[in-house]
C-alpha cells in the first residue's frame, strides 16, 4: 500500500506554497489543477509530480498511466488545501515553469504577437493567452506590472493554451516594445480615439498588437510608442472593450490579413 499524503506531509505543505506568486518566482514552479491542465502540461514535459485522490486516480486512470512523473495519494482534505477552486479536482500537478524568454521569442522571426500591458484581471489575461493561440500568435507577452499568467486563475482561463503559445513576462514594456520594433515587428495600439481604423489599417506584415489594462487603457507613453494607434469601429453605444473582446477582433482581422 502506497502512504496516502495529507495536508500536514512536508510534500504537500512546499507544494500548497506555490499558490503565492512569489514562491512560484523563488522555486521556478506552479500548479496546474484538473485532467485537462494536467495533460496540456504532460505534453510539454513540464509535470514533476502529481497529487491524486483516490476517486480522481479511478476517474484519470489512463492520464496517470502514461505519465512520467512520480505521482503521490492524498486524502480529501490535502486535494482541497492544494486546489484554488471551489469544488476540488482532486488532480494537480507540480509543474516547471517553461524557460523562454522575450529574446528567444523574437529570435523565431515572429508574425503576429500580443502585448498586454498592466493586465491585472487574471481571467481576461488567460483569456488573451487562448485567443492567440487560437489566432495563431506566434507569443504573448506580458508587460509592466501584469497579473502572473501562472496564477490558477490566468491558466484555467487560458484552457490549456499557455501550453500551446509562448508566453513570455516583461516587466519594462518599454523595452520590450523597442525589442519588438527591432526585431522587425510594426507595433499597433488599440486606443478608443485611434487616429486609425481598424478596417483602414495594414496588418499584412509583422505586427505586435498592444492592449491596455481593462480600468484605464494603455498608458499614454507607451500608446505614443506605437507605430499605429487603432480604433475599433463601434456601431452601438458602448465605449469601449475589455481586453479580451479588443484582442479577438484585433487577433482576428490580423490572422486573416497575414494568411
Amino acid at each position: 500500500m502506497r502512504p496516502v499524503l495529507t495536508e500536514r506531509s512536508a510534500r504537500v505543505a512546499a507544494a500548497v506554497k506555490l499558490h503565492r506568486q512569489v514562491a512560484r518566482r523563488r522555486s521556478q514552479l506552479f500548479l496546474v489543477e484538473g485532467a485537462n491542465l494536467v495533460e496540456a502540461a504532460s505534453r510539454r514535459g513540464l509535470v514533476r509530480e502529481i497529487f491524486v485522490t483516490d476517486a480522481a486516480e479511478q476517474r484519470y486512470a489512463a492520464l496517470l498511466a502514461a505519465q512520467a512523473a512520480a505521482v503521490y495519494p492524498v486524502t480529501e482534505r490535502a486535494a482541497k488545501a492544494l486546489s484554488d477552486t471551489v469544488t476540488p479536482a482532486g488532480l494537480v500537478a507540480v509543474c516547471e515553469l517553461p524557460s523562454a524568454g522575450l529574446a528567444d521569442v523574437l529570435a523565431g522571426a515572429p508574425r503576429l504577437v500580443a502585448v498586454g500591458v498592466e493586465i491585472g484581471e487574471p481571467g481576461n489575461a488567460g483569456t488573451l493567452v487562448r485567443i492567440a493561440d487560437a489566432m495563431g500568435a506566434d507569443a504573448v507577452v506580458f508587460a509592466g506590472h501584469s497579473v502572473d499568467p501562472y496564477n490558477g486563475k490566468c491558466l484555467r482561463a487560458s484552457a490549456g493554451s499557455i501550453f500551446s503559445v509562448p508566453v513570455v513576462v516583461a516587466p519594462d514594456a518599454g523595452s520590450a516594445i523597442t525589442a519588438l520594433r527591432a526585431a522587425g515587428l510594426q507595433i499597433m495600439a488599440t486606443t478608443v480615439d485611434g487616429e486609425v481604423s481598424l478596417d483602414d489599417a495594414d496588418l499584412a506584415g509583422p505586427t505586435a498588437w498592444l492592449f491596455g489594462a481593462e480600468a484605464h487603457g494603455l498608458p499614454t507613453e507607451l500608446a505614443d510608442q506605437a507605430d499605429t494607434r487603432v480604433t475599433i469601429p463601434m456601431a452601438g453605444g458602448a465605449q469601449s472593450l475589455n481586453v479580451a473582446a479588443a484582442a479577438a477582433i484585433c487577433l482576428y482581422q490580423s490572422s486573416r490579413a497575414q494568411a
